[in-house]
């Protein structure tokens, strides 16, 4: 009978099994959803009970049972396997289902060295007992199934070796915002805990890997991306490799700039050798990007930068190419191919391209970033000097040669520099922008560093958040949560640890952030606007419009409190110039909303009193993130109306917010007809936004000819992208793995997009301008 069986619970002891324990749980897991059945859990689960069968396997067992049931016509399992998962992850780090009080919880965790000791000797056992009544137990039930596994496997504090858990969300959330204000006078900062709290805790405030698994831990580094330029000597290169090892380590994704190291066949101390190329150094940091993972959250990930003119770029373009020996491949690092106007001017008008080595070149390298007009005198003198090592290549081959690349591997990204540089918080001729980072969002000045001590060194950091724009209902909330957000992450600046030089340097002398948005999908719906049709235009423009004023308002008044940053004079916001003002003009052909925000106001303030942060925003991916709280990613649609994604949990499935109020509403990636509308959207956000943006380029072969994706088309949507001001495109995806690009494109078929710029531009010939 199984009435007699005994089980064993967590602590070992054996007990007679109690069935009415498990349909009091599964009942309450089940109370109040909508179109949810604790019966239909318990057939699901088809437990097997024996003897001395574990409480913990019965308890995994009912909550993949639930999970099995997550669908579109009952979404609200999702929200019964997430309580079960909770009341699972409480027992096994508290030995109960209720917390125990913040005092107790947190000298517990510094004496096992989980959490830092600047907790308690920051804050009297009185203070951990107000934060105590703040904290709302309760919010961990608003968690969806795949928010509480992406906790439990990346951001709960645990000893990931045996799998023990130590704490759970609302602790997370607290003593996150107590350690960001921490330095704050003893008369305001539990007011700015409670504050902060309250917006993480509802999701109103999302925040990145590093913060949610870092923040209260000893491990202090919790900058997101990480920019890293390398030099053309050996001594530059080693430098770099090392300081990729350490920030993988510390969580943070990495970018790299390679594109000063000199070509295959360079002459080296005066022709005393050959120089190997570029790959065999591409080999070394792929190898410092994977000696580690990310603290056992993520493994390492890189994305490399070169210049298209890059004598080798044909051999760099198909480094994650499946076909070819190890020899010549390099797979395990994504690219970044920087572009400019030139570039695209020579595709239109049909000309070549000439390739060069950069230690070739003097001067050509640098004024790549930093002035158009000088790269442009250099390259067409450059081209005429025979005496100069250099290869000429049809710019149409070249460029579709790239797409062919980036529509095969889907991880061949773009950088346009020069919109990087002339739409820039930075002013290029005294800190020009030359890379971007891992996901394409980032875009902050760097200099190669020739050893881990060099004055002259920086590595860019940026920390990261975003707004939940499904959460919020007004956009004067943004005034709140942005001095809230710039508050945070700017004192996260000074609490967290820099193990290199050249990354301190640069973070306490610009002390830059990246506020950026998830959810941006259901803001659409819930608004009854779309992705393709232009319906979104305007709401796209005021709402990117108030988050960059509001963000820029925090960080002036942080500047008026505290000082502006060090290096604010190297930025164009001590010019007195914005955002607004330097965007491409071709954005008012399809948006006319006016600004309604008194921006002039603001200008004067930041030139008078400056501004804490060289930069604001950034919009980036929030894969992971946006799924705690239970949003769709950054400003992406969604492929369907319920996400599958895998972990090392198995299947997580997701389904987007309100479905049953607003399925009609959402549009499906596979829904919209071509990437315009969407293009047109991310230029009106990269008009406010002062970094970039992680914006994709879809596309399924069954809407064209044959099944095959035209050349033409890739070509079209790349010159758009430009034309419209858009700094860097990250992924190219093709709809179920079909990666069949439509091959050449013949010499009079080149796209003809008029006025691929702002009114004033020479024409180029074909009736285009760039």
């Amino acid at each position: 009978m199984t009435q007699n069986i005994m089980v064993t619970k967590r602590d070992g002891r054996l007990e007679k099994i109690n069935l009415d324990k498990i349909h009091r749980v599964i009942k309450w897991a089940t109370e109040d959803l909508k179109n949810v059945s604790a019966s239909q859990i318990e057939l699901g689960a088809r437990i097997q009970f024996y003897e001395g069968i574990r409480t913990s396997d019965i308890h995994e067992t009912l909550i993949k049972a639930a999970a099995d049931l997550i669908s579109t016509d009952s979404p609200d399992y999702q929200y019964a396997a997430a309580r079960l998962a909770t009341y699972n992850l409480r027992k096994k780090a508290f030995g109960e289902f209720s917390p125990p009080t913040l005092f107790d919880h947190v000298t517990k965790l510094v004496n096992l060295g989980k959490y830092d000791k600047h907790i308690l000797n920051d804050y009297t056992k009185e203070e951990l007992d107000t934060l105590d009544t703040m904290i709302d137990h309760e919010r961990d039930m608003k968690f969806s199934y795949a928010a509480v596994k992406q906790l439990e496997g990346k951001y709960l504090v645990q000893n990931r070796v045996t799998g023990e858990i130590y704490e759970s969300a609302q602790f997370l959330y607290i003593l996150v915002a107590a350690c960001l204000f921490a330095q704050y006078e003893k008369t305001t900062r539990l007011s700015y805990i409670q504050r902060f709290y309250d917006a993480i805790s509802t999701f109103k405030i999302s925040l990145p890997t590093p913060i949610m698994a870092g923040v209260r831990t000893p491990t202090r580094q919790f900058s997101s991306c990480v920019l890293i330029e390398c030099g053309d000597s050996l001594d530059s290169i080693n430098t770099t490799a090392s300081s990729i090892v350490k920030y993988v380590s510390q969580r943070a994704g990495i970018g790299i700039n390679a594109g000063r190291i000199r070509a295959l066949g360079s002459s080296i101390r005066g022709g005393e050798a050959f120089h190997t190329g570029c790959i065999p150094f591409y080999k070394h940091f792929q190898t410092a990007v994977k000696s580690c993972s990310q603290g056992g959250v993520r493994g390492g990930a890189a994305t490399l930068f070169y210049p298209i003119w890059h004598l080798e770029v044909e051999s760099l373009l198909v480094l994650k190419n499946n076909r070819g020996v190890e020899q010549n491949r390099v797979r395990h690092l994504d690219y970044g191919v920087q572009i400019n106007k030139l570039m695209y001017e020579r595709l239109i008008k049909n000309e070549d391209i000439t390739l060069f080595s950069p230690s070739d070149v003097p001067g050509l390298y640098d004024a790549f970033f930093a002035d158009q007009e000088q790269f442009e005198l250099l390259y067409n003198q450059y081209e005429k000097d025979i005496t100069i090592r250099k290869q000429k290549i049809k710019a149409v081959d070249l460029f579709s040669l790239m797409l062919q690349e980036r529509a095969s591997t889907g991880r061949i990204y773009i950088q346009n520099v020069d919109h990087c540089n002339t739409h820039s918080p930075f002013d290029p001729k005294v800190a020009p922008v030359r890379q971007s980072n891992l996901c394409l969002e980032i875009a902050l000045p760097t200099n190669p560093s020739s050893d881990l001590h060099d004055p002259e060194g920086e590595i860019a950091l940026c920390t990261l958040s975003a707004f939940n724009l499904g959460e919020i209902s007004d956009l004067s909330e943004l005034e709140n949560l942005a001095d809230l957000a710039v508050r945070a992450l700017d004192a996260l600046l000074d609490y967290q640890d820099y193990p290199l030089f050249a990354a301190r340097r640069g973070s306490e002398g610009r002390r830059t952030l990246g506020v950026g948005v998830i959810n941006f999908a259901y803001y659409l719906a819930k608004n009854g606007v779309r992705y393709s049709d232009g319906s979104a235009n305007n709401l796209t423009h005021k709402t990117f419009e108030a988050i960059q004023y509001y963000l820029l308002k925090a960080s002036n008044n942080l500047a008026i409190e505290q000082g502006p940053c060090p290096w604010f004079d190297q930025t164009t916001y001590s010019q007195g110039i914005l955002p607004i003002d330097t965007y491409k003009k071709d954005v008012d052909s399809y948006c006319q909303e006016p600004l309604h925000l008194d921006w002039e106001a603001l200008r004067a303030s930041i030139q008078k009193h400056g501004l804490r942060n060289s930069t604001l925003s950034a919009l980036m991916p929030s894969e992971t993130s946006s799924q705690i709280s239970n949003a769709t990613n950054g400003i992406e649609p969604p492929r369907g109306h319920i996400s599958i994604k895998a972990s090392k949990d198995g299947i997580l499935k997701q389904v987007v917010p309100d479905y049953e109020l607003l399925k009609t509403q959402y549009e499906l990636l596979w829904e919209m007809p071509s990437n315009e509308g969407y293009l047109k959207l991310v230029a009106i956000m990269q008009k406010f936004i002062d970094q970039s943006i992680s914006s994709n380029t879809n596309y399924d072969p069954k809407r064209f000819p044959g099944d095959k994706v035209p050349m033409r088309q890739l070509i079209t949507d790349l010159l758009t992208a430009y034309k419209y001001g858009i700094k860097t495109l990250y992924y190219h995806n093709t709809r179920d793995g079909a990666d069949d690009v439509q091959g050449d494109i013949r010499d009079n078929d080149l796209p003809t997009l008029v006025d691929i710029s702002e009114a004033g531009d020479d024409d180029c010939e074909g009736g285009c301008k760039i």
